[in-house]
Protein backbone atom coordinates (compact mmCIF):
# COMPACT_ATOMS: atom_id res chain seq x y z
CA UNK A 1 0.00 0.00 0.00
CA UNK A 2 3.03 2.43 0.39
CA UNK A 3 4.64 1.94 -2.30
CA UNK A 4 1.49 3.11 -4.23
CA UNK A 5 0.82 6.16 -1.92
CA UNK A 6 4.16 6.88 -3.37
CA UNK A 7 3.84 6.34 -6.65
CA UNK A 8 0.27 8.26 -6.90
CA UNK A 9 2.50 10.97 -5.20
CA UNK A 10 5.58 10.62 -7.27
CA UNK A 11 3.55 11.07 -10.56
CA UNK A 12 3.74 14.65 -11.53
CA UNK A 13 0.82 14.28 -14.09
CA UNK A 14 -1.79 14.32 -11.10
CA UNK A 15 -0.93 17.38 -9.90
CA UNK A 16 -2.41 18.10 -6.39
CA UNK A 17 -4.80 16.13 -5.24
CA UNK A 18 -7.27 15.65 -2.28
CA UNK A 19 -6.24 12.89 0.67
CA UNK A 20 -10.05 11.34 -0.74
CA UNK A 21 -8.80 11.39 -4.31
CA UNK A 22 -5.04 10.04 -3.24
CA UNK A 23 -7.31 7.50 -1.25
CA UNK A 24 -9.35 6.19 -4.15
CA UNK A 25 -6.59 5.77 -6.93
CA UNK A 26 -4.58 3.76 -3.65
CA UNK A 27 -7.36 1.38 -3.46
CA UNK A 28 -7.74 1.09 -7.50
CA UNK A 29 -3.60 -0.01 -7.58
CA UNK A 30 -3.99 -2.11 -4.63
CA UNK A 31 -7.19 -3.83 -6.50
CA UNK A 32 -4.56 -3.78 -9.64
CA UNK A 33 -2.07 -5.77 -7.39
CA UNK A 34 -4.71 -8.38 -6.08
CA UNK A 35 -5.40 -10.50 -9.28
CA UNK A 36 -4.91 -14.23 -10.34
CA UNK A 37 -3.34 -13.55 -13.90
CA UNK A 38 0.53 -12.27 -14.09
CA UNK A 39 1.49 -9.15 -16.01
CA UNK A 40 3.16 -9.24 -19.22
CA UNK A 41 6.85 -9.65 -18.17
CA UNK A 42 8.04 -8.47 -21.59
CA UNK A 43 8.17 -4.86 -20.96
CA UNK A 44 10.02 -3.23 -17.92
CA UNK A 45 6.39 -1.83 -16.68
CA UNK A 46 4.72 -5.30 -16.80
CA UNK A 47 7.97 -6.72 -14.70
CA UNK A 48 7.86 -4.02 -11.92
CA UNK A 49 3.83 -4.90 -11.94
CA UNK A 50 4.43 -8.41 -11.55
CA UNK A 51 6.90 -7.90 -8.81
CA UNK A 52 5.09 -6.02 -7.01
CA UNK A 53 1.71 -7.97 -7.67
CA UNK A 54 3.46 -11.10 -6.21
CA UNK A 55 5.30 -9.53 -3.49
CA UNK A 56 1.23 -8.14 -2.35
CA UNK A 57 0.20 -11.47 -2.39
CA UNK A 58 3.34 -12.81 -0.60
CA UNK A 59 2.48 -10.19 2.00
CA UNK A 60 -1.17 -11.34 2.43
CA UNK A 61 -0.13 -15.31 2.29
CA UNK A 62 2.37 -14.94 4.85
CA UNK A 63 -0.22 -12.73 7.53
CA UNK A 64 -2.79 -15.92 6.55
CA UNK A 65 0.39 -18.47 7.16
CA UNK A 66 1.33 -16.74 10.16
CA UNK A 67 -2.69 -16.71 11.77
CA UNK A 68 -2.41 -20.19 11.33
CA UNK A 69 0.39 -20.51 13.09
CA UNK A 70 -0.65 -18.21 16.28
CA UNK A 71 -4.42 -20.27 15.74
CA UNK A 72 -2.56 -24.21 15.97
CA UNK A 73 -0.14 -22.91 19.01
CA UNK A 74 -3.25 -20.96 21.34
CA UNK A 75 -5.37 -24.22 20.60
CA UNK A 76 -2.49 -26.95 21.15
CA UNK A 77 -1.01 -25.48 24.13
CA UNK A 78 -4.43 -24.90 26.13
CA UNK A 79 -4.93 -28.90 24.88
CA UNK A 80 -1.61 -29.98 25.40
CA UNK A 81 -1.27 -28.77 29.15
CA UNK A 82 -4.25 -30.42 30.64
CA UNK A 83 -3.36 -33.35 28.07
CA UNK A 84 0.16 -34.14 29.39
CA UNK A 85 0.69 -32.60 32.78
CA UNK A 86 3.57 -30.22 33.71
CA UNK A 87 6.39 -33.35 33.09
CA UNK A 88 5.13 -34.85 30.10
CA UNK A 89 4.63 -31.14 28.67
CA UNK A 90 7.98 -29.23 29.32
CA UNK A 91 9.26 -32.67 27.73
CA UNK A 92 7.19 -31.87 24.51
CA UNK A 93 7.92 -28.30 24.51
CA UNK A 94 11.93 -28.76 25.19
CA UNK A 95 12.11 -31.61 22.36
CA UNK A 96 10.35 -28.51 19.97
CA UNK A 97 12.63 -26.31 20.88
CA UNK A 98 15.24 -28.27 18.98
CA UNK A 99 13.47 -26.85 15.69
CA UNK A 100 15.02 -24.13 15.94
CA UNK A 101 18.85 -25.16 16.84
CA UNK A 102 18.25 -27.97 14.13
CA UNK A 103 17.09 -24.87 11.59
CA UNK A 104 20.79 -24.81 11.13
CA UNK A 105 21.30 -28.22 9.80
CA UNK A 106 20.52 -27.59 5.73
CA UNK A 107 24.47 -25.51 6.19
CA UNK A 108 22.62 -22.89 4.72
CA UNK A 109 22.03 -24.37 1.40
CA UNK A 110 18.23 -23.43 1.15
CA UNK A 111 18.82 -19.68 1.29
CA UNK A 112 21.80 -20.89 -1.41
CA UNK A 113 19.27 -22.10 -3.81
CA UNK A 114 17.24 -19.19 -3.41
CA UNK A 115 19.43 -17.02 -4.68
CA UNK A 116 20.18 -19.40 -7.73
CA UNK A 117 16.70 -19.57 -8.42
CA UNK A 118 15.58 -16.07 -8.08
CA UNK A 119 19.03 -15.56 -10.66
CA UNK A 120 18.07 -18.29 -13.06
CA UNK A 121 14.69 -16.90 -13.38
CA UNK A 122 15.87 -13.07 -14.15
CA UNK A 123 17.63 -14.85 -16.90
CA UNK A 124 14.67 -17.36 -18.31
CA UNK A 125 17.42 -19.76 -17.60
CA UNK A 126 15.44 -23.52 -16.63
CA UNK A 127 18.61 -25.43 -17.60
CA UNK A 128 20.22 -23.77 -14.59
CA UNK A 129 17.44 -23.88 -12.40
CA UNK A 130 16.58 -27.51 -13.10
CA UNK A 131 20.63 -28.38 -11.94
CA UNK A 132 20.43 -25.97 -9.03
CA UNK A 133 16.91 -27.91 -7.88
CA UNK A 134 18.28 -31.31 -8.64
CA UNK A 135 21.77 -30.76 -7.23
CA UNK A 136 20.16 -29.03 -3.79
CA UNK A 137 17.65 -31.60 -3.15
CA UNK A 138 20.12 -34.64 -3.42
CA UNK A 139 22.60 -32.74 -1.18
CA UNK A 140 19.96 -31.62 1.42
CA UNK A 141 18.86 -35.84 0.97
CA UNK A 142 21.97 -37.05 1.84
CA UNK A 143 22.39 -34.83 4.70
CA UNK A 144 19.14 -36.14 6.07
CA UNK A 145 20.72 -39.86 5.44
CA UNK A 146 23.62 -38.84 8.01
CA UNK A 147 21.79 -37.44 10.08
CA UNK A 148 19.30 -40.56 10.58
CA UNK A 149 22.27 -42.89 10.48
CA UNK A 150 24.05 -40.69 12.98
CA UNK A 151 20.82 -40.97 15.44
CA UNK A 152 20.36 -44.20 14.93
CA UNK A 153 24.26 -45.34 15.97
CA UNK A 154 23.76 -42.83 19.22
CA UNK A 155 20.39 -43.60 20.16
CA UNK A 156 20.77 -46.76 22.23
CA UNK A 157 23.62 -45.18 24.14
CA UNK A 158 22.27 -41.81 25.17
CA UNK A 159 20.83 -42.06 28.95
CA UNK A 160 17.31 -40.11 27.34
CA UNK A 161 15.70 -39.00 30.46
CA UNK A 162 18.81 -37.83 32.37
CA UNK A 163 19.00 -35.29 28.91
CA UNK A 164 15.75 -34.38 29.72
CA UNK A 165 16.07 -34.25 33.85
CA UNK A 166 12.59 -36.32 33.81
CA UNK A 167 11.59 -39.15 36.46
CA UNK A 168 8.10 -39.76 36.31
CA UNK A 169 7.76 -43.22 34.47
CA UNK A 170 5.25 -42.47 31.80
CA UNK A 171 7.64 -39.39 30.96
CA UNK A 172 11.06 -41.99 30.82
CA UNK A 173 9.06 -44.62 28.80
CA UNK A 174 7.96 -41.73 26.13
CA UNK A 175 10.92 -39.47 26.24
CA UNK A 176 13.45 -41.87 23.48
CA UNK A 177 10.37 -42.46 21.14
CA UNK A 178 9.73 -39.20 21.24
CA UNK A 179 13.00 -37.91 20.43
CA UNK A 180 13.24 -40.70 17.47
CA UNK A 181 9.76 -39.54 15.53
CA UNK A 182 10.85 -35.28 16.11
CA UNK A 183 14.38 -36.53 14.36
CA UNK A 184 12.80 -38.66 11.72
CA UNK A 185 10.61 -35.94 10.73
CA UNK A 186 12.88 -33.04 11.04
CA UNK A 187 14.99 -35.31 8.37
CA UNK A 188 12.34 -35.78 6.28
CA UNK A 189 11.75 -31.99 6.03
CA UNK A 190 15.11 -30.74 4.75
CA UNK A 191 14.84 -32.65 1.72
CA UNK A 192 11.22 -31.26 0.92
CA UNK A 193 11.51 -27.85 1.49
CA UNK A 194 13.45 -27.42 -1.23
CA UNK A 195 9.80 -26.63 -2.44
CA UNK A 196 9.85 -23.46 -0.67
CA UNK A 197 12.85 -22.22 -1.27
CA UNK A 198 12.20 -22.87 -5.32
CA UNK A 199 9.07 -20.76 -4.88
CA UNK A 200 10.31 -18.35 -3.11
CA UNK A 201 12.83 -17.81 -5.58
CA UNK A 202 10.27 -17.66 -8.42
CA UNK A 203 8.39 -14.63 -5.81
CA UNK A 204 5.77 -17.85 -5.47
CA UNK A 205 5.93 -17.34 -1.65
CA UNK A 206 2.30 -16.99 -1.76
CA UNK A 207 2.00 -20.54 -2.52
CA UNK A 208 4.66 -21.80 0.18
CA UNK A 209 2.63 -19.59 2.39
CA UNK A 210 -0.61 -21.49 1.73
CA UNK A 211 0.55 -24.88 1.88
CA UNK A 212 2.36 -23.99 5.35
CA UNK A 213 -1.04 -22.78 6.60
CA UNK A 214 -2.38 -26.10 5.20
CA UNK A 215 0.52 -27.83 7.24
CA UNK A 216 -0.08 -25.99 10.60
CA UNK A 217 -4.09 -26.95 10.03
CA UNK A 218 -3.02 -30.64 9.18
CA UNK A 219 -1.02 -30.48 12.31
CA UNK A 220 -3.79 -29.48 14.27
CA UNK A 221 -5.81 -32.00 12.97
CA UNK A 222 -3.68 -34.77 13.78
CA UNK A 223 -3.27 -33.16 17.40
CA UNK A 224 -6.85 -32.94 18.06
CA UNK A 225 -7.28 -36.56 16.78
CA UNK A 226 -4.46 -37.94 18.58
CA UNK A 227 -5.78 -36.64 22.10
CA UNK A 228 -9.33 -38.07 21.08
CA UNK A 229 -7.88 -41.16 21.08
CA UNK A 230 -5.18 -40.64 23.91
CA UNK A 231 -2.51 -41.32 22.06
CA UNK A 232 0.80 -40.77 23.64
CA UNK A 233 3.48 -38.37 22.96
CA UNK A 234 5.43 -39.56 20.50
CA UNK A 235 2.03 -39.95 18.41
CA UNK A 236 1.43 -36.23 19.54
CA UNK A 237 4.57 -34.78 18.21
CA UNK A 238 4.34 -37.40 14.88
CA UNK A 239 0.92 -35.58 14.45
CA UNK A 240 1.67 -31.86 14.97
CA UNK A 241 5.27 -32.17 12.30
CA UNK A 242 3.93 -34.95 10.49
CA UNK A 243 0.79 -32.06 9.09
CA UNK A 244 3.32 -29.56 7.80
CA UNK A 245 5.71 -32.57 6.42
CA UNK A 246 2.31 -34.06 4.23
CA UNK A 247 1.55 -30.74 3.17
CA UNK A 248 5.43 -30.11 2.12
CA UNK A 249 4.55 -32.97 0.11
CA UNK A 250 1.67 -32.47 -1.78
CA UNK A 251 2.99 -28.96 -2.47
CA UNK A 252 6.41 -30.75 -3.78
CA UNK A 253 4.12 -33.11 -6.17
CA UNK A 254 2.31 -29.95 -7.11
CA UNK A 255 5.30 -28.04 -7.79
CA UNK A 256 7.01 -30.45 -9.58
CA UNK A 257 4.60 -32.79 -11.08
CA UNK A 258 2.50 -30.58 -12.79
CA UNK A 259 3.54 -26.41 -11.89
CA UNK A 260 6.92 -27.13 -13.30
CA UNK A 261 7.19 -30.67 -14.18
CA UNK A 262 10.85 -29.94 -16.02
CA UNK A 263 11.96 -28.59 -12.59
CA UNK A 264 11.56 -32.34 -11.15
CA UNK A 265 14.92 -33.78 -9.09
CA UNK A 266 16.58 -35.81 -11.31
CA UNK A 267 19.85 -37.81 -10.61
CA UNK A 268 21.02 -36.73 -14.15
CA UNK A 269 20.72 -33.46 -13.57
CA UNK A 270 22.94 -33.63 -10.78
CA UNK A 271 26.30 -30.73 -11.38
CA UNK A 272 28.87 -30.97 -8.79
CA UNK A 273 30.29 -27.32 -10.16
CA UNK A 274 26.06 -25.91 -9.25
CA UNK A 275 26.58 -28.19 -6.10
CA UNK A 276 29.75 -26.59 -5.14
CA UNK A 277 28.38 -23.03 -5.44
CA UNK A 278 25.26 -23.89 -3.47
CA UNK A 279 27.18 -25.32 -0.46
CA UNK A 280 29.78 -22.11 -0.87
CA UNK A 281 27.51 -19.47 -0.84
CA UNK A 282 25.00 -21.55 1.79
CA UNK A 283 28.22 -21.99 4.04
CA UNK A 284 28.09 -18.14 4.15
CA UNK A 285 24.59 -18.17 4.93
CA UNK A 286 25.13 -20.71 7.59
CA UNK A 287 27.73 -18.71 9.40
CA UNK A 288 25.82 -15.90 9.50
CA UNK A 289 22.91 -17.53 10.66
CA UNK A 290 25.41 -19.12 13.61
CA UNK A 291 26.52 -15.04 14.05
CA UNK A 292 22.90 -13.77 14.05
CA UNK A 293 21.76 -16.33 16.66
CA UNK A 294 24.52 -15.61 18.75
CA UNK A 295 24.04 -11.91 18.71
CA UNK A 296 20.25 -11.80 18.85
CA UNK A 297 19.54 -15.21 21.36
CA UNK A 298 22.37 -14.21 24.26
CA UNK A 299 19.56 -11.60 25.64
CA UNK A 300 17.85 -14.46 28.21
CA UNK A 301 21.25 -15.89 29.27
CA UNK A 302 22.66 -12.51 29.52
CA UNK A 303 20.24 -11.59 32.10
CA UNK A 304 20.28 -14.83 33.44
CA UNK A 305 23.67 -14.64 34.72
CA UNK A 306 23.66 -11.09 35.10
CA UNK A 307 20.52 -10.36 36.38
CA UNK A 308 19.39 -13.44 37.92
CA UNK A 309 17.16 -15.78 36.75
CA UNK A 310 14.10 -13.89 37.81
CA UNK A 311 15.46 -11.04 35.14
CA UNK A 312 14.98 -12.95 32.46
CA UNK A 313 10.81 -13.18 32.63
CA UNK A 314 10.81 -9.42 33.37
CA UNK A 315 12.74 -8.90 30.22
CA UNK A 316 11.71 -11.98 28.15
CA UNK A 317 7.70 -10.90 28.60
CA UNK A 318 7.75 -7.29 26.95
CA UNK A 319 10.42 -8.59 24.25
CA UNK A 320 7.67 -10.63 22.66
CA UNK A 321 5.11 -7.80 22.31
CA UNK A 322 8.16 -6.00 20.35
CA UNK A 323 9.29 -9.12 18.44
CA UNK A 324 5.91 -10.16 17.19
CA UNK A 325 5.64 -6.27 15.87
CA UNK A 326 8.52 -6.44 14.23
CA UNK A 327 7.82 -9.95 12.49
CA UNK A 328 4.48 -7.82 11.31
CA UNK A 329 6.78 -5.55 9.39
CA UNK A 330 8.88 -8.08 8.16
CA UNK A 331 6.04 -9.58 6.27
CA UNK A 332 5.89 -7.09 4.23
CA UNK A 333 9.71 -6.53 3.38
CA UNK A 334 10.18 -10.44 3.11
CA UNK A 335 8.92 -11.28 -0.05
CA UNK A 336 11.37 -8.91 -1.90
CA UNK A 337 14.30 -10.63 -1.41
CA UNK A 338 13.74 -12.96 -4.53
CA UNK A 339 12.25 -10.10 -6.62
CA UNK A 340 15.95 -8.15 -6.14
CA UNK A 341 17.43 -10.85 -7.24
CA UNK A 342 15.51 -11.43 -10.43
CA UNK A 343 15.85 -8.15 -11.10
CA UNK A 344 19.41 -7.62 -10.50
CA UNK A 345 19.59 -10.23 -13.32
CA UNK A 346 17.86 -8.72 -15.74
CA UNK A 347 19.49 -5.57 -15.35
CA UNK A 348 16.73 -3.53 -13.72
CA UNK A 349 18.58 -1.62 -11.20
CA UNK A 350 16.36 1.39 -11.25
CA UNK A 351 13.65 -0.75 -9.91
CA UNK A 352 15.43 -2.18 -6.85
CA UNK A 353 16.72 0.97 -5.87
CA UNK A 354 13.94 2.61 -6.13
CA UNK A 355 11.45 -0.06 -4.63
CA UNK A 356 14.94 -0.76 -1.82
CA UNK A 357 14.01 3.07 -1.05
CA UNK A 358 10.27 2.76 -0.54
CA UNK A 359 11.00 -0.12 1.47
CA UNK A 360 12.97 1.26 4.11
CA UNK A 361 11.07 4.46 4.30
CA UNK A 362 7.91 2.17 4.90
CA UNK A 363 9.55 0.15 7.35
CA UNK A 364 10.93 2.75 9.06
CA UNK A 365 7.21 4.54 9.64
CA UNK A 366 5.52 1.42 10.42
CA UNK A 367 8.18 -0.18 13.32
CA UNK A 368 8.46 3.67 14.33
CA UNK A 369 4.35 3.41 15.03
CA UNK A 370 4.18 0.20 16.39
CA UNK A 371 7.21 0.77 18.47
CA UNK A 372 5.50 4.44 20.05
CA UNK A 373 2.51 2.41 20.94
CA UNK A 374 4.10 -0.25 22.30
CA UNK A 375 6.31 1.92 24.64
CA UNK A 376 2.94 4.38 25.46
CA UNK A 377 0.93 1.31 26.13
CA UNK A 378 3.13 -1.48 26.72
CA UNK A 379 2.47 -1.95 30.39
CA UNK A 380 -0.96 -1.99 30.36
CA UNK A 381 -0.58 -4.49 27.67
CA UNK A 382 1.35 -6.53 29.77
CA UNK A 383 -0.96 -6.31 32.21
CA UNK A 384 -3.93 -7.77 31.01
CA UNK A 385 -1.87 -10.30 29.43
CA UNK A 386 0.27 -11.97 32.25
CA UNK A 387 -0.76 -9.99 35.22
CA UNK A 388 0.33 -7.44 37.47
CA UNK A 389 4.14 -8.92 37.83
CA UNK A 390 5.86 -7.69 35.41
CA UNK A 391 5.97 -3.98 34.96
CA UNK A 392 8.88 -3.26 32.26
CA UNK A 393 10.71 0.36 32.84
CA UNK A 394 10.47 3.07 30.55
CA UNK A 395 14.19 2.63 29.92
CA UNK A 396 13.52 -0.66 28.68
CA UNK A 397 10.36 -0.40 26.69
CA UNK A 398 12.04 2.51 24.57
CA UNK A 399 14.87 0.42 24.18
CA UNK A 400 13.10 -2.42 22.71
CA UNK A 401 11.37 0.04 20.53
CA UNK A 402 14.67 2.01 19.20
CA UNK A 403 15.74 -2.28 18.88
CA UNK A 404 12.39 -2.70 16.35
CA UNK A 405 12.58 0.14 14.13
CA UNK A 406 16.70 -0.66 13.86
CA UNK A 407 16.18 -4.39 13.47
CA UNK A 408 13.66 -4.22 10.95
CA UNK A 409 15.49 -1.67 8.58
CA UNK A 410 18.48 -3.92 9.21
CA UNK A 411 16.06 -6.63 7.91
CA UNK A 412 14.94 -4.50 5.03
CA UNK A 413 18.75 -3.76 4.06
CA UNK A 414 19.25 -7.52 4.39
CA UNK A 415 16.94 -8.65 1.71
CA UNK A 416 18.52 -6.66 -0.57
CA UNK A 417 21.99 -7.40 0.00
CA UNK A 418 20.94 -11.11 0.33
CA UNK A 419 19.82 -10.94 -3.14
CA UNK A 420 22.60 -9.72 -4.88
CA UNK A 421 25.26 -12.39 -2.89
CA UNK A 422 26.76 -9.82 -1.04
CA UNK A 423 27.13 -12.04 1.96
CA UNK A 424 30.50 -11.86 2.64
CA UNK A 425 29.95 -7.84 3.31
CA UNK A 426 27.24 -9.13 6.20
CA UNK A 427 29.66 -11.89 7.62
CA UNK A 428 32.02 -8.88 7.88
CA UNK A 429 29.16 -7.03 9.60
CA UNK A 430 27.33 -10.08 12.19
CA UNK A 431 31.03 -11.22 13.32
CA UNK A 432 32.07 -8.47 14.52
CA UNK A 433 28.28 -7.24 15.88
CA UNK A 434 28.25 -10.75 17.72
CA UNK A 435 30.87 -10.27 19.65
CA UNK A 436 29.74 -6.59 20.38
CA UNK A 437 26.62 -6.97 21.32
CA UNK A 438 27.54 -10.02 24.36
CA UNK A 439 30.14 -7.71 25.61
CA UNK A 440 27.95 -4.83 25.27
CA UNK A 441 25.06 -6.50 26.96
CA UNK A 442 27.41 -7.88 29.52
CA UNK A 443 28.91 -4.18 30.65
CA UNK A 444 25.72 -2.46 30.70
CA UNK A 445 23.60 -5.03 32.47
CA UNK A 446 25.99 -4.49 35.23
CA UNK A 447 25.94 -1.18 34.91
CA UNK A 448 22.00 0.19 34.61
CA UNK A 449 20.43 -3.17 34.77
CA UNK A 450 17.79 -5.05 32.72
CA UNK A 451 17.62 -2.26 30.57
CA UNK A 452 21.47 -2.62 29.99
CA UNK A 453 20.87 -5.92 28.01
CA UNK A 454 18.44 -3.95 25.33
CA UNK A 455 20.48 -0.98 25.20
CA UNK A 456 23.70 -3.02 24.08
CA UNK A 457 22.18 -4.33 21.54
CA UNK A 458 21.02 -1.27 20.15
CA UNK A 459 24.47 0.23 19.99
CA UNK A 460 26.40 -2.86 18.88
CA UNK A 461 23.98 -3.17 16.02
CA UNK A 462 23.54 0.80 15.19
CA UNK A 463 27.34 0.67 14.85
CA UNK A 464 28.49 -2.65 13.27
CA UNK A 465 25.50 -3.41 10.82
CA UNK A 466 22.69 -0.47 10.32
CA UNK A 467 25.35 2.26 9.73
CA UNK A 468 28.02 0.47 7.45
CA UNK A 469 25.33 -1.00 5.04
CA UNK A 470 23.51 2.25 4.80
CA UNK A 471 27.12 3.21 3.33
CA UNK A 472 27.67 0.33 1.59
CA UNK A 473 24.25 -0.34 -0.33
CA UNK A 474 24.75 2.70 -2.38
CA UNK A 475 28.09 1.87 -3.99
CA UNK A 476 26.80 -1.62 -4.50
CA UNK A 477 24.14 -0.01 -6.51
CA UNK A 478 26.32 2.13 -8.38
CA UNK A 479 28.77 -0.90 -9.15
CA UNK A 480 25.36 -2.77 -10.60
CA UNK A 481 24.63 0.34 -12.63
CA UNK A 482 28.36 0.79 -13.85
CA UNK A 483 28.25 -3.21 -14.83
CA UNK A 484 24.94 -3.20 -16.54
CA UNK A 485 26.31 0.35 -18.34
CA UNK A 486 29.27 -1.95 -19.62
CA UNK A 487 27.54 -5.34 -20.56
CA UNK A 488 25.20 -2.76 -23.16
CA UNK A 489 28.27 -1.26 -24.38
CA UNK A 490 29.70 -4.23 -25.32
CA UNK A 491 27.07 -5.72 -26.88
CA UNK A 492 26.31 -2.47 -28.91
CA UNK A 493 29.75 -3.09 -30.26
CA UNK A 494 29.03 -6.87 -31.32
Amino acid sequence: MNLAVKDLEADSSLGPISPEALGNRVVVRARTLLRLAPFDMSTEEGRSKERYRRATLTTISSAAAMGASLLTTLISVRLTVRYLGTERYGLWMTVISFLAMLSFADLGMGNGLLNAISEAHGKDDRESARKNVSSAFFMLSGVAVLMLLVFAIAYPFVPWPRVFNISSPLAVKECGPTVLVFVFCFALYLPLCVVQRVQMGYQKGFASNLWRATGSLLGLGGLLLAIHLKKGLPVLVLAVLGGPAIADLLNSIEEFGWSKPWLFPAWSCFDREVARRILVLGSQFFLLQIAGALAFSSDNIVAAQVCGSAAVTQYAVPMRLFAASASVVGIFYSPLWPAYGEAAARGDIDWAKRTLIRSLGGTLIASALLGTILVLFGNVIIYYWVGPQIRPSFSLLCGMAIWSVLGTLGGAQAMFLNATNRIRFELMCAVPLAITAVLAKIVLARWIGIPGIIWGLVIAYALTTVLPSAVYIPRVLSTLKQSLASLSEVQVRQ
